[in-house]
């Protein structure tokens, strides 16, 4: 990727200013699934498509600008043939339990996105089918944090988990014709 994505602290920023009222990585989330589950969407209706409203009283512009952003970021990253994709997450430099709460925002509004792009799920492979119970099992999750290295390397493997998720259920329902069976 030539381009460098917002940041997860970037994008809160500008949510707050704004006031949309949502997670940054609920938001990120929401656009990944819709994306990824074939939702058809551009950078100036894809809140409308969310179904997200937010508040009128901020500079149209200014929020276009943003929104514009967030879409092409995200739509670049599941598009690249190198898997470059990543869900929108608090920095590294940001304590674990941040971190992890973001990583349950993000598959509620992943799982969220990918039902409002109309996926039947009894049209995915049972390997799709199996991520998004995965996915579902982590947006219900609460973390208990014992051991800082441990939860660190922990995290780091269902991020990488939900990383390679997505690029699946990508590659899945974008393989051309029959690929996923979508409600009409």
């Amino acid at each position: 990727m030539t381009t460098i994505a917002i940041s997860h602290a970037e994008l809160d920023s500008a949510l707050n200013d704004l006031r949309f009222g949502v997670a940054p990585s609920d938001l990120h989330g929401s656009l990944t699934g819709f994306l990824c589950g074939g939702g058809i969407a551009n950078a100036r209706n894809w809140l409308q498509r969310l179904e997200i409203e937010p508040d009128e009283t901020r500079s149209q512009a200014e929020r276009q600008a943003l929104l514009e952003r967030v879409f092409a970021d995200c739509r670049a990253q599941l598009d690249d043939p190198d898997m470059g994709f990543e869900p929108l997450l608090p920095g590294e430099d940001q304590p674990l339990v941040d971190r992890a709460e973001a990583l349950v925002q993000w598959c509620r509004g992943f799982l969220g996105g990918f039902g409002l792009a109309g996926v039947h799920a009894r049209g995915l492979s049972d390997d799709s089918a199996e991520i998004l119970r995965d996915f579902s099992t982590i947006a219900g999750s609460r973390f208990d944090y014992q051991d800082a290295e441990e939860d660190e390397s922990a995290l780091v493997e269902v991020v990488e988990f939900i990383r390679v998720g997505v690029m699946l259920l990508r590659t899945e329902l974008t393989a051309g014709p029959g690929a996923g069976s979508r409600l009409h």
